[in-house]
């Protein structure tokens, strides 16, 4: 499959005639440059350092627990930067190694849910920014004590740089933000799973082009990943189609905020139920697991209910010629996709989950720019 140019045409202007144009990184639109690359003077192949923009950082010091946090132009800012730095990874990984922006700097990070890709990609994150990693998991998360969230939060703040937490409930992630200094991060919950979403979107970028003028497709649960297709989707410009069975439909205030923004950037958004009408001439073909963490007692039912939406080559054949299919793994090979889909040329799924690695590193290198901005 080949692959565009990077960052240039990330995505056409969504908000040209909004009172973000021209703001301090519209040029991410429309330049060849990327706006999170280094100064013409720094070394080719180091990450960026920080202070080394080229551009004012709006996210140094901010909190990512969902898509919505950004602005269509700080979402292009992320995924230019996650382009130029994985480009620099690729072209001389030994020299950008060398370089260490955050050393001394440390990043916690919390798993209270199982994880393979989130865990590693954040851990090799940090690491490639200088940063020290310290991973607090299951039993012995940083919050396994009984303790309160206000004050594990408070006293964590004081020993890292930034937190990254994968857990359930959205309002705990969003408690722990608002007591929290430093950065904070949504690795994941119930809700919602920015991450996983940027790197589904610069992975789409990669292999189709400008995500203003894509087609995509997810059928299956309405759960937190179709919660962050919306936002991307009415972020970028983008045409999303979501079905899923009728009960099991994302949530309606999720939509609706998603609609408001997509009335400014022009993206299309549907939501039904019929999974043929949401392939036919998709660009991107996205599904994800019927039972997520947390549902599994509801396995049998949901796949009885799910079966409709299982992506096969047959199905996946109503999509565009050139389509591409994702999905943000572990799949169960066999319910929600076929092993012929998986395995097929038209998979993308081993560059998507590489990309996690990149987008959390341009991500981590954004928020980390500047310490203690969020204030109490």
């Amino acid at each position: 499959m080949t692959m565009t140019d990077p960052v240039t045409n990330l995505v056409a202007d969504p908000m040209a005639s909004s009172d973000l144009a021209g703001g301090p990184i519209a040029s991410a639109l429309d330049s060849p440059a990327a706006p999170g690359a280094p100064a013409a003077s720094a070394a080719p192949g180091a990450p960026a350092a920080p202070g080394a923009l080229a551009a004012p950082n709006p996210l140094a010091g901010r909190d990512l627990l969902r898509l919505l946090d950004l602005g269509p132009h700080e979402f292009v800012l992320l995924l230019s930067t996650a382009l130029e730095n994985k480009r620099r990874w690729k072209v001389d990984p030994a020299r950008a190694q060398q370089q260490a922006p955050y050393a001394g700097r440390a990043v916690g990070i919390i798993m209270e849910k199982p994880s393979l890709r989130t865990r590693v990609s954040f851990e090799l994150a940090a690491a490639r920014l200088g940063a020290c990693p310290v991973v607090m998991s299951d039993t012995n998360s940083a919050f396994s004590r009984g303790e309160s969230l206000k004050d594990t939060t408070m006293v964590l703040e004081r020993f890292v740089d930034a937190i990254v937490i994968r857990s359930f409930a959205q309002a705990r992630v969003a408690e722990i933000a608002h007591w929290a200094r430093v950065p904070v991060v949504n690795a994941l919950t119930d809700d919602f799973h920015p991450c996983q979403g940027l790197a589904d979107f610069l992975t789409m970028y990669e292999h189709k082009g400008d995500l203003s003028k894509l087609r995509l497709a997810y059928v299956g649960d309405g759960n937190n990943m179709a919660h962050t297709y919306l936002e991307g989707a009415a972020l970028c410009g983008m045409e999303l189609r979501i079905a899923t069975p009728d009960a099991y439909r994302p949530q309606a205030s999720y939509v609706e905020q998603c609609q408001e923004l997509a009335e400014r950037t022009g993206a299309q958004l549907l939501v039904g139920t019929d999974p043929d009408a949401a392939l036919e001439g998709a660009d991107v073909v996205i599904t994800d697991t019927w039972a997520s963490m947390g549902a599994e007692a509801e396995h049998d039912e949901r796949a009885r209910v799910f079966r409709p939406y299982q992506v096969s080559a047959a199905s996946f054949a109503r999509a565009a010629p050139e389509a591409i299919f994702l999905h943000c793994l572990p799949a169960h090979r066999g319910e929600e996709v076929t092993d012929e889909v998986m395995d097929a040329p038209y998979s993308a799924i081993y560059d998507e989950a590489e990309n996690r690695l990149h987008a959390q590193q341009a991500l981590l290198a954004l928020v980390l720019e500047q310490k203690d901005v969020k204030g109490r």
